[in-house]
């Protein structure tokens, strides 16, 4: 059956985020002749305390070229929003904007962070976009949205709805990880490595799968039914 979805978006708030939340979603959809964006909210940041301000504008530089990489292994683009973490626009300002993202683009299915967050950009995004939607819903629109899981917004987050990835989604998703500097421990010490395939293990287990499994969760006082 071919889907109904024709354009894909995952939204993080960070580089490496949208890959992580959205990235098995958006190779599927690819595949089947969707279009699919992953967006950055911000860029991140090099976290060492003693690098200097060239080493820090290097290290910016080179996570745009590491968007465009982790894109284009999924089979999508990518768009920075240009917004940095000390700079964040209100509410308001940030939902109008990706609402008319929305409209213009025709978009289907919308992917982000779950608001039980450790991160306020996480949070401020999650708001963002589920004000977005929210509106368009109540226009009529089909616009749908699910919630992606990471490490980092595990507060009150449900696996609701779960996809088996092949041996290939799967090289072709850690492939896209892999693109990233901070992925791959150069940035900070979190095992991403080691976290991201154990996690695809136990969701298996939890739902019963037949390989690695993904999960999402439904967008509750949106979504009128599961699909």
């Amino acid at each position: 059956m071919v889907s109904e979805i024709k354009r894909v978006v995952s939204i993080g708030a960070h580089s490496l985020d949208a890959e992580l939340l959205g990235g098995p979603l958006l190779l599927k959809y690819a595949k089947q002749g969707a279009h699919c964006t992953c967006i950055h909210v911000t860029q991140g940041r090099l976290e060492d305390p003693n690098a200097t301000q060239e080493e820090k504008d290097a290290y910016l530089k080179e996570l745009l070229v590491q968007n465009r990489k982790a894109a284009a292994e999924l089979g999508a683009d990518t768009i920075w929003l240009g917004y940095v973490s000390s700079n964040m626009p209100s509410l308001n300002d940030f939902a109008d904007r990706l609402e008319q993202y929305f409209v213009e683009e025709k978009v289907d299915l919308v992917i982000t962070h779950w608001r039980g967050s450790m991160h306020p950009r996480h949070i401020n995004t999650h708001d963002a976009v589920v004000t977005a939607v929210k509106r368009l819903r109540q226009k009529d629109s089909r616009i749908r949205l699910v919630y992606g899981e990471t490490f980092e917004d595990l507060v009150g987050f449900i696996p609701q709805a779960y996809f088996v990835l092949t041996e290939e989604e799967v090289a072709q998703w850690y492939k896209a990880l892999n693109t990233y500097t901070v992925f791959r421990g150069g940035v900070n010490d979190f095992p991403y490595q080691k976290y991201y395939p154990t996690n695809l293990q136990i969701r298996q287990i939890e739902s019963g799968s037949s390989g690695a499994t993904v999960c999402y969760m439904y967008a509750s006082l949106i979504e009128n039914e599961l699909w």
